[in-house]
């Protein structure tokens, strides 16, 4: 079967089509640039770029792939967590083409959708840890099984990819600068700044990242001319801060929970540093560690159409008809409790 996955809970406008016969996937993103002179994602302008793209994205994967409209089996889209605009636009078109179509509407939590993603092309044996780590979220979870998930901790004010994008435009770096300090984080030099590791000794799940930010601001302004070498070198401690904070949560999670295998998800999971360190602590420690392909990481439509899919084989092959008349939106959709949704509508 063909499951056609819509994708917009930000500022990315993902498409894809998750054939499970073949299990091979199609996959279209637009990343909206418009937001970079504003600093950050402007909700306004997300939402009508969704709809301005959406449709067109959608044509022209099917175009490019010479498949009809009408060989699609089923709808899922990102119902939350997210934008509740961009939410909106993605859901109505969903739901448009799903009575159009007369065939099933599966909303998916965002954050399933990563945390999942590594299994699209990987047998991953249950349970592991997951690590979330993107632009709107960093969580850490036990994962019982697919539906079945404990949150063990979350970041209490900046989310990793928010902190990145924080300290890069403090050092002049435009929006979204957190793949362009990464680069410069390459050239600094270890050990120039001492840098916190906020909340690293506490024995919980939950993570700090706002007084990192605070650090480098401090810096900033203790330094008349900033010149490039000394931004590499705040760049590099910083990333080397999240990272060690990374870590440390997610070893002590493995440790405690008895689990050997760790997925990391998310954006953020594409940094390269990030990867080394973890794949480094995953042969020190034999734990098997995994990541979702490059173009997995970031937002996209693959992962939403692919647990989708294993959605509806669990709770809809046998009837069609239980959400075709529904439309489910929760801009703060909380994982843990996401699988209830389908169990009433069971």
């Amino acid at each position: 079967m063909k499951i056609l996955g819509i994708e917009t809970s930000c500022d990315e406008t993902g498409i894809a089509i998750y054939d499970s016969t073949v299990k091979k996937i199609l996959n279209k993103v637009y990343s909206q640039k418009i937001h970079s002179k504003y600093g950050g994602v402007v909700p306004e302008l997300a939402s009508r770029n969704h709809l301005k793209k959406i449709l067109p994205l959608i044509k022209s994967l099917l175009n490019e792939k010479n498949i009809s409209k009408y060989d699609i089996n089923c709808i899922a889209y990102t119902a939350g967590p997210g934008l509740f605009g961009s939410l909106v636009i993605g859901a109505c078109i969903s739901k448009s083409l799903s009575y159009s179509l007369n065939i099933p509407l599966i909303p998916i939590n965002h954050l399933e959708g990563h945390l999942l993603s590594p299994i699209i092309d990987k047998i991953i044996n249950f349970p592991f840890i997951g690590l979330i780590i993107s632009g709107g979220h960093t969580q850490i979870i036990k994962v019982n099984n697919i539906g079945n998930y404990n949150i063990l901790g979350e970041s209490i004010d900046d989310s990793v990819g928010e902190a990145f994008d924080k300290v890069a435009r403090l050092l002049g770096i435009e929006y979204p600068g957190g793949r362009k300090l990464s680069m410069l984080a390459k050239y600094g030099v270890n050990n120039k700044y001492k840098f916190p590791r906020p909340l690293i000794k506490n024995k919980k799940y939950n993570f700090s990242f706002s007084g990192l930010k605070t650090f480098v601001s401090n810096i900033i302004k203790n330094i008349k001319n900033i010149d490039y070498q000394e931004k590499c070198n705040i760049a590099k401690e910083f990333e080397n801060s999240v990272i060690d904070i990374l870590l440390s949560k997610s070893i002590s999670a493995l440790k405690n929970n008895n689990i050997n295998n760790l997925v990391i998800s998310g954006g953020v999971s594409a940094n390269t540093e990030i990867r080394k360190n973890f794949n480094n602590l995953g042969k020190k420690n034999n734990i098997k560690i995994w990541f979702p392909k490059l173009y997995l990481s970031k937002d996209n439509g693959a992962m939403i159409a692919y647990v989708g899919y294993l959605k509806y084989i669990k709770y809809f092959k046998k009837n069609k008809n239980l959400i075709k008349n529904n439309l489910y939106i929760n801009s703060r959709w909380d994982l843990e409790l996401s699988e209830l949704l389908y169990k009433k509508i069971k």
